[in-house]
């Protein structure tokens, strides 16, 4: 053992973590809370040195650019271990290519912690046509490339090559959402758990905090990897052995819910639909049970999840002195780091449980709010930054405004199993008091050396027009010319699918902000956002949103197109057909030539769209809206830019070699062989198989 080794991480009490109400982040706020330092984790050998660390306790392996702010998962964890007395490094978006990278400090002294980054890989990589994307907003200069597909997979199994003795326990977004049987839209098939394929130890699902500090106190006092399977929070894979003493009779372990089968989901879309509901049914963390699921002879077990945090930890955590910067190293501008640096975490949560949307997942139900007192002191913290412009982009969170939100019954939250409180009407226990969240909005704009505060998270619709105030001071104060919202659709059926409130509510919601902005004498837009190819939404409900959109003279410049991220429910109305909750069949556009029409529909006054319009519109008997009538969406002959863009696709799709063109001397073909580009057009074994025509 290092003869630097920091005695504090060795002799740290462990807390009694079997009851609900034990807080494994009351060391942050009590005497054992070791001082950060206002410099970002070490990346490097060389930094580790400097600050006296010859051996690293926890190594950090990412696939997101290092920035130390609160926004970015590896900077909020690598400081509540600095706090907790333990050192830390961060290798960041390594060369999967070889191990080399995960031996830049050595070997850890507790475990590798892996996550793909603040994205699931596979979203960050592809678009809903499952093209490459241009840039990723997460890494230096935009640059696409510096993480693998799959990312979780290739950075434990590295991890495990680098130092096969060292434990390897991965967490964030894309493990949590991959921890059971999946449907993964890039294969388009089921997947098996991530722990399976990473081969991974562990997997801290949802918020990370006190899940990563309760890791590394009980394995720094000798404990195993074996030994933390307790944790709520965590799910791990046992034995087949193991497997079969444990949970091949239920009644042994009642706690405990048995999921369809991995071969079962795979094979059987009811039972993916199933354990869908099973699974999102046992979110509530006070009334959660755990959950198994059977791939072949091993079971993938899933504790219940972890408490909200108090609201102690989560000035704590917030708190830390983050230099706000990505790491020195860097040259090149991060996006993604140039959106969010001046803005501020007020909360996190949502319990609006939309069923395309992860974060209700992720980040729980239950709102977890900072106190008026910390949001208040980081803003204070920013204006001493010589580099600050007096302008906080963003003062939200998950959602913009349920901050202090929550149960006005607790002994009814635990019980309580709802998906959303606030769908299909507002629950009446809900507490919607705008009061405090109006309050600290008010303190941050008139903080000396604040110029102006905005609000760019999203609103939820329906609360803030339960508060005048709210409204009159988010429209006075806080809107920058347009305010963008998330109506989503404005189909009836399509929006309960969603979980979200009927297009009224947005209409209503429209004429208060443009009341409240004339009042102010403000000319103010608000910008609307809308989903395509939705599960749900055929053609007709397209084009209604498109008779809507040109009612109201909206005319949206970008076209949000359904991703199925894994574990989503709507994810799983998309690969079975079917809503898991009521079991009855869904309308799904799978095919991208469907999915292609959707999205000319949301914006059928581009005339380059002037021909998939056309085709929706016959497709769907709806020949009325062609034409010159007020109502109609395309003129009956197409524009010239139309035109010029069909003959620059024709033009496209044929240039470029021949598939016969003849292969130079030395060729496959030359030799005798069959190139691949002449095999795809030779009738042979494997050509349309099943068919008559298919020859051997």
């Amino acid at each position: 053992m290092s003869s630097m080794t920091n005695p504090l991480s060795l002799s740290l009490p462990i807390l009694n973590l079997a009851h609900a109400d034990s807080d494994p982040l009351a060391i942050l706020q009590g005497q054992e809370r070791i001082a950060c330092q206002r410099k970002p984790l070490p990346m490097t050998m060389a930094e580790a040195l400097e600050r006296g660390w010859d051996e690293l306790d926890v190594v950090f392996v990412t696939g997101d650019a290092y920035i130390d702010h609160p926004s970015f998962a590896s900077a909020i964890l690598g400081r509540v271990l600095e706090a907790g007395g333990f050192r830390v490094g961060i290798v960041s978006q390594p060369d999967w290519r070889s191990c080399d990278a995960w031996r830049t400090f050595g070997k850890p002294r507790l475990y590798f912690a892996i996550s793909a980054g603040n994205m699931d890989s596979m979203i960050n990589h592809y678009t809903a046509n499952r093209k490459v994307r241009n840039d990723d907003a997460y890494s230096p200069g935009g640059r696409i490339g510096l993480r693998p597909d799959r990312a979780t997979l290739g950075y434990c199994q590295r991890a495990r090559e680098a130092y096969p003795s060292v434990p390897v326990i991965a967490g964030g977004v894309e493990a949590s959402l991959r921890r059971l049987a999946h449907y993964d839209y890039w294969s388009d098939k089921v997947r098996r758990s991530i722990l399976l394929d990473a081969k991974a130890d562990l997997v801290g699902f949802g918020m990370g905090e006190d899940t990563i500090l309760e890791i590394s106190r009980r394995l720094a006092a000798g404990e195993t990897v074996r030994d933390l399977r307790d944790m709520r929070g965590m799910a791990y894979v046992l034995g087949a052995r193991e497997s079969e003493e444990r949970f091949g009779d239920p009644s042994k372990e009642p706690t405990f819910l048995r999921l369809p089968s991995f071969e079962t989901v795979a094979s059987d879309k009811p039972a993916f639909a199933e354990a869908t509901k099973i699974i999102h049914n046992e979110t509530n963390p006070y009334n959660a049970k755990g959950l198994v699921q059977f791939h072949d002879r091993q079971a993938v077990v899933c504790n219940p999840p972890r408490f909200p945090i108090s609201r102690a930890a989560m000035d704590s955590i917030y708190g830390f002195p983050y230099t706000r910067k990505p790491h020195p190293s860097y040259v090149e501008k991060i996006p993604a780091f140039e959106m969010i640096k001046d803005s501020v975490t007020i909360m996190r949560g949502c319990f609006g449980g939309c069923t395309f949307c992860s974060i209700t997942t992720h980040q729980g139900r239950i709102i977890q709010s900072r106190s008026h007192d910390s949001v208040i002191g980081e803003i204070e913290e920013m204006t001493r930054d010589p580099q600050f412009k007096g302008v906080i982009s963003d003062i939200g969170g998950p959602t913009a405004n349920m901050y202090e939100m929550r149960c006005t019954r607790p002994e009814v939250e635990a019980k309580c199993r709802r998906q959303s409180c606030v769908h299909p009407t507002i629950c009446k226990l809900l507490g919607t008091d705008h009061g405090p969240l109006v309050k600290l909005m008010k303190d941050a704009r008139e903080t000396p050396g604040i110029k102006k505060v905005f609000v760019a998270s999203g609103i939820r619709m329906d609360l803030a027009r339960r508060s005048p105030e709210y409204m009159q001071d988010l429209v006075r104060h806080h809107v920058g010319g347009h305010l963008k919202v998330a109506p989503e659709h404005s189909d009836a059926g399509v929006l309960n699918l969603m979980r979200k409130p009927a297009s009224d509510d947005f209409e209503q919601f429209a004429e208060v902000f443009d009341r409240e902005s004339k009042a102010a004498g403000k000319k103010q837009y608000i910008i609307p956002y809308y989903i395509a190819s939705h599960p749900g939404s055929d053609l007709h409900a397209m084009i209604d949103l498109a008779l809507f959109l040109k009612r109201n003279g909206y005319r949206p410049d970008q076209v949000q197109d359904f991703i199925p991220a894994p574990f989503d429910v709507a994810t799983a109305m998309y690969y079975t057909g079917i809503d898991p909750f009521t079991k009855k069949p869904v309308y799904v556009a799978q095919h991208l030539r469907d999915r292609k029409l959707q999205r000319a529909l949301m914006q059928f006054f581009k005339p380059e769209n002037y021909f998939d319009v056309r085709k929706a519109l016959e497709q769907a008997g709806r020949q009325d809206l062609i034409g010159s009538g007020c109502d109609c969406l395309i003129p009956s002959n197409p524009p010239r830019e139309a035109l010029d863009k069909r003959r620059a696709d024709a033009n496209s799709r044929i240039r470029g070699e021949y598939v016969h063109t003849i292969p130079v001397d030395g060729s496959s073909a030359a030799r005798g062989k069959t190139s691949k580009k002449q095999s795809r057009n030779r009738p042979g074994k494997g050509y349309r198989p099943g068919r008559s025509s298919a020859t051997e």
